[in-house]
């Protein structure tokens, strides 16, 4: 196909925007393709708020269903059919030449829409349906549903003409596990726009947030559960309020109400600001109220996209010892054992009480940022791979 301007519909089966990590990936894909002159359509469900810059097209709305949080509904069987109408009748007039569906239930829908279309399927790949579901405790281990959930699996990963996955430990997954050939999947991993996320003004972010200048603040972002690591990250709090008194913690993220209460009744909430949702235009701003991050996710099926936000931030940050986390920070960030909530615990204090060391990783991370993982390099690899696929 000549370089000429793509118009490609985005599947998005999730309530989209709702400020987490694979709806920014959805988002900040769609900008940058929009920034390099392209046509783009984001089809996704009711829920959700518009960004700028991106047209967005939704599912009529179902007033029983309100979950923005991520993790499997047995809801979403009936929205998925909302969804493939939608995106069949918006297609009829938007004419793309290609579908990019998002998670599984995205490539499902696309596998239907594509033979009917006559266009090509790329499936953006952010980990294992049935992987994720026992992450989420859809189902247990020993459940039936895991071999279907499989089967399932295996069939939509078949269904694609071309996979993109946000990691490389994905990407081995589906070659080694669910037998796809290797002509056939790319790694791009997820990316950030440098210039929204950026270090601000510490002091005006902490003022805000009532928070003193002369503390030590750790910072997290993201969803709150359990495959988080949210859990044992406030494990880790508590060792940290015995070592490091003069340590605090910024919590950003929903829902966040169990955990709450968990740190009242471990008696920790003293040392812990809870904000709730923070929108994406707000993020950057009040990580930077922080000295260094954290990430204890525990789940190693998916990204890690909070990095991103953390290192142009120019935030040192801890985290769990993977490749994921390794593709990502690579040589810059700061590893502990897996699951180790003691080992979590001596890295913060080690960590806020050398300065230069902050310092160095601050500067380094940054500039890894703009250099490696800016969306403006992440969306002309993406243009290429739909021009082959098109090809």
């Amino acid at each position: 196909m000549t370089e000429s301007v793509l118009r490609i519909l985005m599947i998005a089966p999730t309530p989209y925007f709702a400020d987490r990590g694979c709806h920014v990936r959805i988002y900040e894909e769609a900008r940058a393709l929009t920034k390099l002159g392209h046509e783009v359509c984001i089809v996704t469900y009711h829920l959700g708020r518009d960004m700028p810059g991106v047209r967005v097209v939704r599912i009529p709305h179902v007033p029983w269903y309100g979950k923005l949080e991520a993790g499997p509904s047995w809801h979403k069987p009936y929205l998925d059919i909302l969804l493939l109408w939608k995106s069949f009748t918006e297609a009829r007039s938007f004419r793309p030449h290609l579908i990019h569906a998002h998670l599984h239930e995205g490539a499902l829908i696309g596998s239907v829409l594509k033979r009917v279309l006559h266009i090509p399927l790329l499936f953006d790949y952010q980990g294992s349906l049935s992987g994720e579901s026992l992450n989420h405790g859809f189902f247990s281990a020993t459940s039936f549903l895991v071999k279907v959930f499989k089967q399932l699996e295996r069939f939509i990963d078949r269904r694609a003409d071309f996979i993109i996955t946000s990691s490389e430990k994905g990407r081995q997954e589906l070659l080694c596990d669910w037998g796809i050939m290797p002509e056939k999947v790319t790694n791009l991993i997820d990316g950030v726009d440098t210039e929204i996320f950026r270090p601000h003004s510490n002091r005006e972010a902490r003022r805000e947030l009532g928070i003193p200048d002369d503390v030590k603040l750790v910072v997290y972002l993201g969803l709150f559960n359990r495959y988080q690591g949210l859990d044992l990250f406030l494990d880790a709090i508590a060792l940290v309020k015995g070592q490091a008194p003069h340590v605090r913690f910024l919590l950003m993220g929903f829902p966040d109400k169990e955990y709450h209460k968990k740190a009242v009744d471990m008696g920790i909430d003293d040392i812990i600001t809870f904000t709730g949702r923070v929108s994406y235009d707000r993020a950057a701003f009040f990580l930077s109220a922080g000295d260094l991050a954290v990430s204890p996710k525990l789940a190693q099926t998916e990204a890690n996209g909070k990095l991103f936000n953390y290192m142009a931030c120019g935030l040192p940050t801890i985290v769990f010892e993977n490749n994921i986390n390794r593709e990502i920070l690579g040589d810059d960030g700061i590893y502990v054992e897996h699951g180790d909530t003691a080992s979590l615990a001596d890295a913060i204090v080690s960590t806020v009480h050398n300065s230069d060391l902050m310092i160095s990783f601050s500067r380094q991370l940054r500039e890894r940022a703009i250099r490696l993982h800016s969306w403006n390099a992440r969306s002309k690899q993406l243009v290429a791979v739909y021009r082959t696929l098109l090809a």
